[in-house]
């Protein structure tokens, strides 16, 4: 059972970078959207009921697969280096798969804020994630969170042992997918 947790700020290409992943891997996409549109209908994401339903989804469905005969997942989250509740909930869901003997990956990723800003209003991302679909709204919290938090991480701060970090600014997402797949020999 293998756990990538692939992690960087809003817009970078997470979903996409997923995407291609899950197409060369027997590995399941669960990008971070799948819970927040599930809730969003009923419950903002920013309140603290969808927060709490969220966070209660996914540990569901980390601990559901964490002990079935999954090859494993890829999990895609915007991680606040610089909080840490953020540390301890990477610390929580490695934990769910390392219990059970699975492995846990760590991609970063990280590209240019103006690329980014191109990629936030793109027609792919808009169709998966519903909630970006006001792109001035979206803009507005990406350059806020671009702001006040750090999400992209010091070198030499992640020290695990199965970690890269690619800056993916002028790479494809298929490319992006085979250095991970190659990497930790997927």
């Amino acid at each position: 059972m293998k756990l990538i947790i692939l992690f960087g700020p809003q817009a970078v290409g997470k979903m996409t970078v997923g995407q291609e992943l899950e197409k060369i891997t027997e590995l399941k996409l669960f990008h971070n959207h799948m819970t927040i549109e599930l809730v969003s209908p009923y419950f903002s994401y920013g309140s603290d009921v969808g927060k709490r339903l969220v966070r209660l989804f996914r540990k569901e469905i980390f601990e559901e697969v964490a002990k079935s005969q999954l090859e494993g997942l890829i999990f895609t989250y915007v991680w606040s280096l610089d909080m840490k509740s953020d540390w301890d909930y990477v610390h929580e869901i490695s934990h769910i798969f390392e219990s059970k003997g699975g492995e846990v990956y760590f991609v970063e990723l990280e590209a240019d804020l103006e690329e980014r800003l191109e990629r936030n209003k793109s027609p792919h991302r808009l169709e998966h994630k519903p909630t970006k679909r006001n792109t001035e709204r979206s803009e507005r919290a990406l350059r806020n969170t671009f702001e006040k938090h750090r999400l992209n991480s010091y070198d030499g701060e992640i020290n695990k042992e199965n970690y890269i970090r690619i800056n993916n600014t002028r790479i494809s997402p298929e490319e992006v997918a085979k250095s991970i797949k190659e990497k930790f020999m997927l």
